[in-house]
């Protein structure tokens, strides 16, 4: 499986996501600097990891979504190349319009940075097959913009389609409906705020996060 993760000026958590990749996969990813134009060949799948991307100015996300790269990973998801983003990633997802809704600050107005409780509500993607539904498991989040907003029919259609993937299960930072994660339409691109690669390995305090890439790994293969 090759993988590759994007990186951009700001990003903080591209060598925990590759780390993540590398010890799931046997093979190291591609590092992809914002300015390339192209991925690799025969990529199959793409993260977007999580941090500062341009310094957050305008809006989080807001610039990296207009970043040259992300006209080949936009190409890569309509071909059905699975595409994660994590916390900034989910940002720059919604803002390159992958993915519906924006991210707003925290309703706290305040960084929020511990271990939360998340509900999965579709055990039936790409990422989450390693999962069952309605399960709860223990996640980190560090965001201040991780506050999920959508209209009205819009949520009801994420809800309706099988869209919401994970759901907080414990007040964290006022997301619509308590939404943690969604995917697009097809499946195949994930935004959530919490950082699996940040519960891989016991040091880390809990495992949950390493299942939702091991998961992909046998969807994929």
């Amino acid at each position: 499986m090759k993988t590759a993760v994007i990186v951009f000026p700001g990003s903080n958590c591209d060598r925990d996501i590759a780390v993540a990749l590398e010890q799931v996969t046997g093979r190291a990813p591609a590092m992809v600097w914002h300015r390339d134009s192209e991925l690799p060949d025969g990529t199959d799948f793409i993260a977007l990891p999580g941090g500062f991307s341009y310094g957050d100015y305008l809006r989080s996300g807001a610039m990296a979504a207009r970043a040259p790269i992300m006209r080949a990973v936009t190409d890569a998801a309509a071909r059905g190349v699975p595409v994660i983003g994590i916390c900034n990633g989910f940002q720059v997802l919604t803002e390159v319009g992958l993915l519906p809704g924006a991210l707003m600050r925290n309703a706290g107005l305040a960084f929020v940075c511990r271990p939360v409780a998340l509900t999965v509500e579709n055990s039936q993607s790409l990422f989450t097959a390693a999962y069952q539904a309605g399960e709860t498991i223990h996640i980190p989040v560090a965001h201040h913009d991780g506050n999920f907003q959508a209209d009205a029919a819009t949520l009801d259609r994420l809800e309706g389609e099988g869209r919401v993937a994970l759901r907080y299960a414990e007040p964290v930072n006022g997301s619509a409906r308590a939404i943690a994660g969604i995917l697009n339409d097809t499946g195949n691109v994930l935004g959530l705020m919490p950082h699996p690669e940040r519960a891989f390995e016991p040091a880390h305090g809990g495992t949950d996060g390493r299942r939702m890439f091991e998961g992909l790994l046998e969807a994929v293969a």
